[in-house]
């Protein structure tokens, strides 16, 4: 179940997905929640600096190269506030699943791996939700690497962690910026009892794995009620958005 910081359960469940940049986990969180979907339940999805609050902010910033350590950090955990409190907590006071790409975690390792003070960062997000299930998507970082940089012809400031000033080449400084982050991944295995996944697996044995840990977590967890054709086109294994909404259609 996921809980207030003072230890109050919530109704609803929540599930978050880490790693590296590469290694694969928006992917899985995909398709788990087309799965979660597929099975009735009442799915919420939450993204990683997706607030309306801060977006301009943060995208003049780094079109200025004005953001430093801190006020990254800063932006950044005022984007989890707002959509904790308007997407995350609301659902999951509901008894809805919720799905976040990207969690605490990500500042953890992003904002200490630029030189922030570890302790202070986690103290900024101490009124986190706690997840029901972290999952950390592991994967060495030459690996991560190449998925990267296969199909990325130019890299962005903030992105390579040319503003740590790690090195002047923006891809030397992205792998070493990368590494840090890894680095900081590691320790919180431990720490936060993250689920870790093995991100170098097939996508579908990388899914199964995730469904077998998921299933043991949804007693409760609110559906979403279905039409007679649904239940009809689920019990003959007929899924997908088409039948969705031809059967929408059809009930209008």
């Amino acid at each position: 179940m996921a809980m207030l910081p003072h230890g109050r359960a919530l109704p609803g469940k929540l599930f978050i997905v880490e790693g590296i940049d590469g290694s694969g986990k928006s992917t899985q969180l995909d398709m788990l929640r087309k799965w979660l979907i597929s099975q009735g339940y009442l799915v919420a999805f939450s993204e990683w600096n997706s607030s309306p609050i801060v977006r301009r902010m943060t995208k003049r910033g780094k079109k200025k190269q004005l953001l430093s350590p801190i006020s990254f950090s800063l932006v950044h955990a005022a984007d989890f506030v707002d959509r904790m409190e308007r997407q995350m907590l609301p659902a999951l006071k509901a008894g809805a699943i919720v799905l976040a790409d990207r969690y605490i975690y990500t500042a953890f390792g992003r904002d200490v791996a630029r030189g922030v003070d570890p302790n202070w960062v986690r103290e900024m997000y101490s009124f986190a939700i706690q997840p029901t299930v972290a999952f950390y998507f592991k994967v060495p970082l030459e690996e991560s690497l190449n998925r990267i940089l296969a199909g990325r012809p130019t890299l962005k400031y903030y992105e390579a962690g040319m503003d740590v000033g790690l090195h002047e080449d923006p891809y030397k400084s992205y792998e070493l910026f990368q590494g840090r982050i890894l680095e900081e991944y590691e320790k919180m295995i431990d720490e936060f009892n993250l689920e870790v996944i093995d991100a170098t697996l097939p996508l579908l044995e990388q899914h199964e794995v995730m469904i077998e840990i998921v299933e043991g977590h949804l007693e409760s967890a609110l559906r979403a009620a279905q039409s007679p054709w649904q239940e009809v086109l689920k019990s003959e294994g007929l899924q997908g958005r088409y039948l969705a909404h031809q059967v929408s259609g059809d009930s209008s």
